[in-house]
């Protein structure tokens, strides 16, 4: 015991409560011990259960015997009427009663059928009266036999049949053997089994909780593994993904980590990316700047127009900048302020004219139609200002891209949980590979032509933030060359997260 001691205080060191290890240890334990000394007992209560019955067979096969031997010789009849038995008679009953006492280390009492105690071997109850409910239940034909394990002794009664006293054959019950006899035997005999089946449960103890250690370190060891790897990518010593391909469960927990990985670096790879565009935005407007302030510093004698034309360049550029930092604020503020909702009950109908409205201006220009289509009145909790903002960029964005003399079409419907606002146009379409790339920060499909129109390349980021913020989606269909549509699709009712 003091082995299996020092191995859970080991295991105890090693494995933390909440190990999975060392639940499984002592499921294991559990599941290997209790049973063992369940067996264990059983097997000591079965020997006792069996060791009574055989001697409770074996003392009655005897004393039965001996009630023939009493009845064939008229013992009680003999001892009723007062007639005096034969000594080589009562020589022979009386050493068999001795024998049987001696033997089973008991007491043997002949009990006529007046309750009186005819023969005892302790010769202590001789001639008293003995009323007890066994030796009225024998002298019914019931044999009862008793174990008072507590006090250490088997009570059994016996009846003494008589088979001649009636016409019937089933016989009478002239007489009852009460018989007391020791379980001592039984008792050493279990003291040893109980020492042999401790020995065992000990050594089965001993292999389970071995057994116990060595599997749970084995099944966790799979787990150990990826926590490795995962450290390791942590720290940055491996790129690749990770494997351990030893359980279903662990390729599950695995191919979560790759994809989760994948992603982060996808993140990483944009982060970096959008760092290094944020630059070069950044960079160009203030390099056209500085060439143009060079340009008219090395001119001493330049003429009032030259200046002019110069500062309305430096003045565009300025411009430039400033909406790429307001879009970077804009960006900035939605990801820090995501919960940031002001959310109102909105007459989307209303909302859309009027976004319309103020766009038709920049549509006359390039003399391209807006075309508003609602299928129904629509009212909605939103954020207004930011339903705004994803309505302008879209509807502006297919004005700017869209070829003269084309058309802009916004059409409106909702069904008991969504309202649906399409932008469609006919302009110059989207490539089919850039399309999932679109709405990514700074990325342009036709970059010169971006400029020429004055794009940042992040209006379409913001218009997916704010979608998002709305627990709503947007979806793209575009051709090259024929134009494209932007599906946004928004919860009547705001559900806050």
């Amino acid at each position: 015991m003091k082995t299996i001691h020092r191995l859970i205080r080991t295991l105890q060191q090693k494995m933390p409560v909440k190990s999975l290890c060392l639940r499984i240890f002592l499921l294991l334990l559990v599941m290997g011990i209790v049973p063992g000394f369940i067996v264990g007992a059983g097997i000591v209560q079965n020997y006792e259960d069996r060791a009574v019955e055989n001697r409770i067979t074996a003392v009655q096969g005897q004393l039965k015997i001996v009630a023939n031997h009493l009845i064939s010789n008229d013992y009680l009849t003999k001892y009723r009427t007062g007639e005096s038995l034969s000594q080589t008679s009562s020589d022979v009953i009386n050493a068999e009663l001795e024998m049987l006492a001696n033997l089973y280390e008991g007491r043997v009492m002949i009990i006529d059928s007046n309750f009186k105690v005819v023969l005892d071997t302790y010769k202590i109850s001789e001639g008293k009266i003995m009323i007890s409910e066994e030796v009225v239940k024998c002298f019914r034909g019931e044999n009862i036999s008793n174990y008072d394990k507590e006090h250490g002794y088997i009570e059994m009664t016996t009846p003494i049949m008589d088979t001649t006293a009636n016409t019937t054959g089933n016989g009478v019950v002239s007489g009852v053997m009460l018989t007391s006899i020791s379980n001592s035997s039984i008792v050493t005999m279990m003291e040893v089994l109980n020492r042999r089946v401790l020995i065992i449960e000990t050594l089965l103890a001993v292999v389970v909780v071995t057994l116990a250690i060595v599997t749970s370190i084995m099944m966790t060891r799979p787990f150990n593994r990826i926590t490795e790897a995962i450290k390791d990518v942590k720290d940055g010593y491996r790129d690749e993904s990770i494997s351990v391909p030893d359980y279903v469960e662990t390729i599950h927990i695995v191919d979560a980590f790759n994809q989760l990985l994948k992603r982060m670096r996808t993140l990483d790879e944009s982060r970096q990316e959008f760092v290094a565009n944020v630059s070069h935005e950044l960079k160009t407007p203030m390099t056209s700047i500085k060439v143009l302030a060079d340009s008219l510093l090395a001119q001493k004698d330049a003429p009032a127009e030259l200046y002019r034309e110069f500062m309305e360049d430096i003045a565009s550029e300025i411009d430039r900048e400033n909406r790429i930092i307001t879009d970077l604020l804009a960006l900035v503020k939605q990801d820090k302020k995501s919960k940031d909702m002001t959310i109102t009950s909105v007459d989307i109908n209303e909302l859309v004219e009027l976004i319309l409205k103020r766009l038709r201006p920049i549509a006359r220009k390039k003399d391209v139609e807006v075309v508003f289509e609602s299928m129904r009145a629509v009212t909605a909790e939103v954020d207004e200002v930011k339903l705004t903002l994803i309505l302008t960029n879209l509807v502006e964005n297919a004005i700017k891209y869209n070829k003269d003399h084309g058309w802009v079409k916004v059409e409106l419907d909702a069904d008991h949980q969504f309202f649906t606002c399409k932008v469609s146009d006919s302009g110059i379409g989207i490539p089919e590979d850039s399309i999932e790339h679109i709405t990514e920060r700074f990325y342009r499909v036709d970059k010169s032509h971006s400029r020429e129109i004055g794009g940042t390349g992040l209006g379409l980021a913001i218009t997916k933030g704010a979608v998002l913020q709305h627990k709503g989606t947007m979806t793209v269909e575009s051709v090259e060359g024929e134009g494209s549509t932007f599906t946004v699709k928004i919860p009547l009712n705001y559900i806050a997260s």
